[in-house]
């Protein structure tokens, strides 16, 4: 029997791990050990600990917990070399995750695989020569990257994203959303101001004061807000002084299901969308909401990474449509003054955004085989196993 040990970090871990779990079960895995979030957990994994102690992003933001990571990357790496499993399957969060994997190939031959190739062809090139060292096999999520992983001596397969797959709401399900939250026919302004504590304390000022000015303009408009069980307490601290209190979806309120439900509900009930930066932006694109991107990091944080990005565009409808339709407020743009325009422009002209958003879940498989099957079948084909 396969046994397999995981690693989420983050949110957009968690759901590329269930969707991993989900294709792995269908190819006859059963055994699951590792670190995970709520939608792992429900597909049968137990955490060693609370993931969100992981979700830490910027370079500066991390020092403060730099002693608790290190004790939980140590303790991590000796529950796998414990366990002994076939393989280890590391989701994205490289700066903790791939220490990890240096451990365990330290001490172990024990497979592993990395799912999220490092954005190399964004920022810090030499990254993929050093993970080579610790990492036999990459998943990657946008396919020009199999190329730059193999040059390095990686096995690397494009799996595509499992947003591609994942079920959008129905009219009707939009409908009863809509009415359970006294929502009516007024338009509903999606706002993700991240799933870090970190990044919601940053952005949703900016965000609030942002909003301000559009919804002077639009005031029918209705704010919906989804977030995570341990950010949900940062985010009602933080969206107290916005100019009109939002609907905030937290899992910790209602059933996961019933989340679940009401956040594709959301994102399908959206005129567009006010945005962090990150995978959010595939969810707005596979639902077709137009939106808006906006983040900014730690002053410190952001001077360092503006020297060492080779992109001019942090948005992945962007980089995969090879378009710039999808309008960004990111570093020293990431203010009220330039952001509420580009809602502005978003809300008067959201045809602008559809062919990129279009084009983007095409080349990340929409239509095909589910992408966590297509990644559980690269894992067991890297370890020899039966598809």
């Amino acid at each position: 029997m396969t046994r397999v040990f995981l690693i989420a970090g983050e949110a957009s871990g968690d759901r590329l791990g269930a969707a991993l779990m989900a294709g792995l079960k269908e190819l006859g895995v059963s055994e699951f050990t590792g670190v995970g979030g709520p939608l792992m957990q429900a597909e049968g994994m137990a955490s060693l600990f609370d993931m969100s102690e992981l979700s830490v992003m910027g370079i500066v933001e991390i020092l403060p917990k730099y002693a608790h990571l290190k004790r939980r990357i140590r303790e991590t790496a000796q529950a796998i070399l414990d366990s002994k499993p076939d393989v280890v399957i590391s989701i994205d969060s490289p700066d903790f995750c791939l220490r990890v994997a240096k451990i365990v190939k330290e001490n172990s031959d024990i497979r592993t695989v990395h799912y999220v190739a490092p954005s190399v062809w964004a920022w810090r090139p030499k990254r993929a020569v050093k993970m080579a060292k610790v990492i036999d096999q990459v998943l990657t999520l946008l396919p020009y990257e199999p190329p730059l992983m193999e040059a390095v001596g990686m096995r690397a397969d494009f799996v595509g994203h499992p947003v591609v797959s994942e079920p959008q709401a129905s009219d009707a399900e939009i409908l009863d959303f809509r009415a359970r939250h006294g929502l009516g026919e007024d338009p509903v302004m999606l706002v993700l101001p991240g799933s870090r504590r970190g990044e919601v304390s940053r952005l949703a000022p900016i965000f609030g004061a942002a909003l301000a000015p559009v919804l002077q303009e639009h005031p029918k408009m209705r704010l919906v807000v989804p977030t995570t069980a341990h950010v949900a307490p940062a985010l009602r601290e933080a969206v107290k002084d916005w100019p009109l209190a939002p609907l905030i979806l937290d899992p910790s309120d209602m059933k996961i299901d019933l989340y679940k439900a009401d956040k594709r509900a959301a994102f399908g009930a959206a005129t567009g969308a006010l945005a962090a930066s990150g995978t959010v932006s595939l969810e707005l694109a596979a639902a077709n909401t137009p939106m808006v991107i906006a983040y900014d990091v730690n002053w410190i944080s952001r001077q360092i990474i503006a020297a060492l990005l080779r992109i001019d565009t942090l948005t992945l409808v962007n980089l995969v449509s090879e378009t710039r339709d999808i309008p960004e407020c990111n570093g020293k743009q990431c203010n009220p003054a330039e952001i509420a325009p580009a809602l502005r422009e978003m809300l008067a002209h959201p045809e602008r955004q559809y062919e990129a958003m279009r084009i983007t879940m095409e080349r990340l498989g929409r239509g095909g085989e589910a992408p966590g099957l297509r990644a559980a079948r690269a894992v067991m084909d890297g370890l020899g196993g039966a598809q």
